[in-house]
């Protein structure tokens, strides 16, 4: 920890870091300049496929429809509208999301009036649906309280993280920083089966390392684990990465004890690292407004975060998304700029990893990490509920 002296000019310091690094979305967002081809399109699974095992699109409403009570026991409590309108306000997103998700199983392609609107359906047009729904009955931000609450619950279980990690032996430290990103990601409160498993067991401590430890055996269902620990643990022929850009996804347990370990592992080893979360809110992902005050408040206790922010090897920036996937043409200018000369591109998360960008190129290497939570994205990629998938692609050409 730091001397009680030092508090207030570290505080001020990283103020002004974050101040820089946090970027105010602006009106014309830009392609990612990692992205290798011309033909990128972040949709992984094809909602109108025809194979008799493959889930259809009814199906795929259907796992939309399922997130309903979820999204309206959350938006009974949110704060920000007022306690005598929350029930009508929640009462109108169900209906109007459940008249969109029924004008779809009759056939109809037609959206809301929202800015997304697609005609084709894919989980980008149900996302933004969902969230335009929401935000016409007036929430913004329905799971603000939770995020919050297992922000502080992470945060106070992170130093003790980090002192397991600390002594093991580098390809051992690795292997259980990786696991960790996974045990963090099943806490995710836009899929019914972990919202259920959220609701009975919470993001604890015990919940946590439970996780880790009894992850599904490998292989798992896209299980690159060793080319991993071969390229990143320190070795005579390994060389740091120079950037790293981490695309974050939940609050909680996912970013500060999955990403953030992570993003410290790589910091120490030299590589300058980008934690680019969300600008708006949606569902449980962190905001950038949110994770930089977080990775602050980590500095104050952990050395190694400290330095890297000190240093400016570690910065949180604003992706410019709005929803719980990701389409990588349309991210911050600022994020693009500051992201030129990365070469680790790393996806974490089902939405943003698996449902957007399984199959993307990049001109670097990537990390696709996340843990499967819909048995319909099982079933496409012929794993198990809850497995992982860990895909390292090296750079292409």
């Amino acid at each position: 920890p730091l001397p009680c002296g030092c508090f207030h000019h570290f505080n001020l310091f990283l103020s002004a870091c974050l101040a820089l690094s946090m970027t105010v979305v602006a009106c014309v967002l830009t392609p990612l300049p990692a992205i290798a081809t011309t033909s990128y399109e972040p949709a992984t699974f094809d909602f109108s496929a025809c194979e008799n095992n493959l889930p259809k699109r009814a199906d795929w409403i259907s796992v939309f429809r399922l997130s309903i009570p979820t999204f309206v026991a959350h938006a009974l409590t949110d704060g920000s509208v007022a306690p005598e309108a929350r029930q009508v306000a929640a009462a109108r997103f169900q209906g109007d999301f459940e008249e969109y998700l029924g004008r779809l199983e009759q056939g109809s392609d037609a959206a809301t009036s929202s800015d997304h609107a697609e005609t084709v359906v894919n989980t980008f047009s149900l996302c933004a649906a969902r969230e335009d729904c929401l935000r016409r009955a007036g929430f913004h931000d329905i799971f603000k309280q939770v995020k919050q609450e297992e922000n502080r619950r992470a945060l106070s279980l992170l130093p003790a993280l980090l002192t397991e990690l600390d002594v093991k032996a580098p390809a051992s430290r690795w292997e259980l920083i990786l696991r960790g990103v996974f045990a963090g990601n099943i806490f995710d409160l836009g899929a019914a089966a972990s919202a259920a498993l959220f609701e009975n067991q919470g993001a604890s401590a015990s919940a946590f390392a439970q996780t880790r430890d009894k992850l599904l055996p490998r292989p798992w269902v896209i299980d690159d684990m060793d080319r991993i620990l071969q390229r990143v643990v320190p070795s005579a022929t390994s060389k740091p990465y120079h950037k790293a850009v981490l695309f974050v996804d939940n609050a909680g347990s996912d970013v500060v004890l999955g990403m953030l370990p992570l993003a410290r592992e790589l910091a120490r080893l030299g590589t300058k690292v980008i934690l680019a979360a969300n600008e708006v809110p949606s569902i449980n992902d962190i905001t950038a407004a949110e994770l930089g005050p977080l990775v602050m408040e980590a500095g104050k206790h952990d050395a190694a975060i400290r330095e890297a922010l000190q240093d400016g090897r570690l910065r949180v920036m604003s992706s410019g998304n709005d929803l719980p996937v990701i389409d990588l043409r349309k991210i911050s200018p600022a994020l693009a700029s500051a992201s030129q000369d990365a070469d680790l591109i790393v996806l974490e998360g089902m939405g943003r990893s698996i449902e957007s960008n399984l199959y993307a190129s990049f001109k670097c290497d990537s990390w696709k990490l996340g843990m499967i939570k819909h048995p319909e994205v099982a079933t496409c990629l012929g794993g198990r509920l809850y497995d992982c998938v860990c895909k390292y692609d090296t750079a292409l050409g």
